[in-house]
């Protein structure tokens, strides 16, 4: 394990002491990938990785993926193996306190919650989402560096897919062509492709399908993929020729409701003064019951991470956050309009990590 992963598995060791929590659980997901640079994948087989504010870390594996583990935490994290037949659940109960407080990872099974429940009787369990996601909503500069990247690839595949045709074509095939491009512009693969059409643009998580794109469509794109382990997520909203009938006014809203939350950013500012920031905009231009989402959501090695940016959250932004800022109106049977960036917070404001241009284009 590199000197970065060791520094996490510390970092969460104190956060967790200075809490009271005498240990932290976690499963195969992108918390295991935060702070070991193990990434295995989720099988019914027990892997867990067991924190400890008074102890090194160990991690129960399975023994026929006990090489593959070893190559990636080295020396820096106790291994202990299990084969077939033997009480996974056991083992970790071994390395884990008899009583007291346990914080288990968000992404862990059910089935192997349960199994750790069966033999940690004395110990009471609670979610560990607070605790790693204070740890990995703060990016360091690698991070910081991937998440550029990824934007910069974003922005390039909205800058070819706008040159290619549009009208007469399937939302599908316009989707497929994003995917495309995604990996083309250096993403390892293409998470998602939302392509949504004239009355399906209302309808945020439209999967894009079998409709064919008419003369004055709007139609919302809303992509991203993986890149070095991060994610993109851009949104943009495009016109086919003449938009339709008020189209223009709504686009100019949002347009400037995003660029008001982008300019609210900055350290110590709440993450729901985002939110409100984009909403107020929003609500005086009589569209404020057709936003009716969040403003933004947290990413990093998930597209959706903490921190959120809505309302009730009183988070304190801090440098090295990163996170999308993605106002929208949504009219049924007409059109919808997103505009989405992710930003960073810098020391004295903010940084956009998307650069493609946020003024409406036409396309053929």
């Amino acid at each position: 394990m590199t000197a970065p992963f060791a520094d996490r598995c510390s970092r969460l060791a104190a956060e967790a002491g200075g809490e009271g929590v005498a240990a932290v659980l976690v499963a195969p997901s992108p918390d295991l990938a935060y702070l070991t640079g193990y990434g295995p994948p989720v099988f019914e087989r027990l892997t867990m990785l067991v924190v400890r504010p008074d102890r090194p870390p160990a991690m129960v594996v399975p023994t026929l993926e006990l090489p593959l583990a070893r190559e990636a935490v080295g020396e820096r994290v106790e291994l202990v193996g299990w084969s077939d037949g033997a009480d996974p659940y056991a083992l970790v109960a071994d390395r884990s306190p008899a009583e007291g407080r346990v914080a288990v990872a968000d992404r862990t099974w059910a089935s192997h919650v349960l199994g750790l429940q069966a033999v940690m009787t004395d110990v009471g369990f609670e979610p560990a989402s607070l605790l790693i996601g204070r740890l990995r909503a703060i990016k360091d500069a690698d991070e910081l560096a991937a998440l550029r990247r990824a934007g910069r690839a974003a922005d390039e595949t909205f800058r070819q897919i706008c040159a290619m045709p549009f009208l007469g074509r399937r939302e599908e095939e316009v989707a497929a062509d994003l995917a495309r491009l995604l990996v083309e512009n250096g993403h390892a693969r293409a998470d998602f492709t939302i392509v949504a059409s004239g009355p399906n643009a209302a309808s945020p998580h439209h999967e894009p399908g079998g409709r064919t794109i008419l003369p004055r469509d709007a139609v919302v794109l809303d992509f991203g993929g993986e890149l070095a382990g991060y994610f993109s997520d851009t949104t943009r909203t495009v016109a086919v020729g003449e938009p339709p009938e008020g189209f223009a006014e709504v686009y100019e809203l949002v347009r400037e409701a995003q660029e008001a939350a982008v300019e609210a950013v900055r350290p110590g500012v709440a993450a729901q003064d985002i939110d409100r920031a984009a909403r107020r905009i929003v609500e005086a231009g009589g569209y404020g019951e057709r936003f009716f989402h969040r403003t933004g959501h947290g990413i990093g090695l998930e597209v959706h991470e903490p921190p959120y940016m809505i309302e009730g959250n009183e988070t304190p932004l801090s440098a090295g956050m990163t996170f999308s800022v993605e106002p929208g109106v949504y009219l049924d049977g007409r059109f919808g309009v997103r505009i989405e960036d992710i930003v960073a917070v810098t020391e004295d404001g903010v940084e956009r990590l998307n650069r493609s241009t946020r003024e409406l284009q036409v396309v053929n």
